[in-house]
């Protein structure tokens, strides 16, 4: 059996996850060894989304969050070098760019235990993004490129990177397959905040780029409710958001601003799916309107989901209009989960 240690930290990461841990049981040839480095730390950011996603709780939870991001990523490759000597997998799995993907990809690639990057070769050409240097990082040190679009592969070899490197579609996709339906049974978020389907806009701010300067934060949010024409803006307010307000004196109480606390997946799955539009800084979240055919309004001044701009389905706050409006198809059919078991066990068992 093979032996993989997957560390993940932040909420996309747990969606991402949930699908292929899943698709891992089922199969019963690989021994998935969790790790949580607690970037994510509260229950609104973290538990809810383990219980709505059935995700078995992880083996090590290393509760490491805050600080700048040399001494959380300092004090996490720390932590998760020990794990890996005393675990011994075969081999390391890490989502996505944020620092707990980095300080895992570190700390393994150091080890020389081969390193697998779900969402390989995503760019957004902007160095100031702490995102981007997680991800360009990651990609030069892994052994299994694992890429959503045909885009991501080109950015790699761009960089002379093109052993190892797979087109395996879309995990987000597969979870919202999978959690659809269940979410429309069960969420009430809907009765709960008094929302009417396609009758308001919903919006996630999180990004440093957004919330570390009044002036952008405040044109953040000028803007959003600007574009929402009259329609009120449903705003689950992240941690770092609420804290940069308060730090910043940002107004937040603001008329057709409705303020709600983090959501779980399968609430926000049904917030999301049931808005007129979405205004979001997230990646996640510009894939899933598309998922939904919602139109999203991405609150950055460039995306490494450039396909949903090209497709029409995404634009830039910085962009007027939409493109013409067509469908993707690199995000796969659902079955991403099983195509990336099927190159781990590949690459496990020397076939790769």
């Amino acid at each position: 059996m093979i032996r993989i240690l997957t560390v993940v930290g932040a909420r996309p990461q747990f969606i991402k996850a949930a699908p292929l841990s899943l698709e891992m049981q089922r199969r019963g040839t690989i021994e998935e060894i969790s790790v949580h480095t607690g970037q994510h730390f509260d229950e609104n950011m973290s538990g809810i989304f383990f219980r709505d996603l059935k995700l078995p709780s992880p083996r090590y939870n290393l509760g490491i969050s805050g600080g700048t991001h040399g001494v959380m990523t300092g004090r996490m490759l720390e932590a998760i070098e020990k794990i890996l000597l005393d675990e011994k997998p075969d081999m390391m799995l890490v989502y996505g760019d944020t620092n707990s993907t980095l300080a895992a990809g570190l700390a393994a690639a150091k080890l020389n235990i081969p390193v697998a990057h779900v969402e390989a070769g995503l760019r957004s050409f902007n160095r100031a993004m702490p995102e981007e240097i997680n991800r360009v990082m990651v990609d030069h040190v892994s052994e299994l490129l694992l890429c959503p679009t045909a885009t991501a592969i080109n950015h790699l070899a761009t960089e002379g990177i093109t052993s190892g490197v797979h087109l395996v579609g879309d995990l987000m996709f597969d979870a919202v397959l999978a959690l659809s339906d269940a979410a429309d049974r069960t969420s009430t978020i809907h009765a709960d905040l008094g929302l009417e389907r396609k009758r308001y806009a919903a919006a996630t701010i999180h990004r440093a780029e957004n919330t570390d300067s009044k002036e952008r934060l405040e044109a953040v949010i000028e803007y959003t409710l600007d574009q929402a024409n009259g329609l009120d803006v449903v705003l689950p307010l992240h941690p770092r958001t609420r804290q940069s307000a308060e730090r910043l004196s940002v107004n937040l109480d603001r008329k057709g601003l409705r303020l709600v606390d983090p959501l779980g997946y399968l609430d926000m799955l049904v917030l999301s799916k049931g808005a007129a539009m979405i205004f979001t800084d997230s990646g996640g979240l510009q894939k899933e309107a598309y998922f939904h055919r919602v139109p999203c309004v991405t609150l950055r001044d460039e995306t490494e989901w450039t396909e949903t701009l090209d497709a029409g389905w995404n634009r830039l706050w910085t962009v007027p209009e939409y493109k013409a409006r067509r469908e993707i198809s690199d995000y796969g059919t659902g079955n991403s989960a099983g195509s990336i078991v099927d190159i781990l066990e590949a690459y496990g068992t020397g076939e790769n």
